[in-house]
């Protein structure tokens, strides 16, 4: 398995993908930092949402949403923490549409810790679409609908409708 030691984005299947995560559309890399250790000297637990954050918009800037023009709030969020996570390692986040509302979107994801080979957590995320002015719900578009089923088909995944 390919160690990078930079943040980034995979959207395709190669020999980097672990088998956990293979129907997981987008795989964000994300090394673990020393200062983000808690005092027992594991990842703090708000770290995570900070990285579910960015994966997030790894996904939408992977189906052309993230342009600056869609305005999107997170209305509910919640990790399950299975196992520690120390420094050094690397996280691989899968992030895959779990279901696809008129207006929202709830996201699942999986850290999987390249130094322990396993998966260390789980989480869900509900974003909601909004108007250009942030004031009300705006349903996806029947192309954006596509674009997301199409690439969730890609890795063998079906998202609830």
């Amino acid at each position: 398995m390919k160690h990078l030691n930079h943040t980034s984005i995979v959207t395709h299947l190669d020999d980097t993908r672990p088998d956990e995560l293979a129907h997981y559309p987008v795989i964000y890399q994300q090394p673990i930092h020393w200062g983000e250790m808690d005092a027992f000297n594991h990842l703090n637990n708000v770290v995570y949402y900070r990285y579910a954050e960015s994966a997030r918009i790894g996904y939408l800037q992977a189906l052309g949403m993230f342009d600056g023009n869609m305005v999107t709030v997170l209305a509910q969020s919640s990790c399950q923490y299975l196992r520690p996570v120390t420094y050094p390692d690397t996280l691989l986040l899968g992030v895959r549409c779990q279901r696809l509302g008129t207006t929202s979107i709830v996201m699942e994801y999986s850290y999987y810790s390249l130094a322990q080979a396993v998966i260390v957590a789980t989480a869900e995320a509900v974003i909601v679409r909004l108007d250009s002015k942030a004031q009300d719900k705006q349903p996806w578009t029947h192309e954006e609908r596509e674009r997301l089923l199409a690439l969730e088909a890609t890795f063998g995944h079906t998202p609830q409708l």
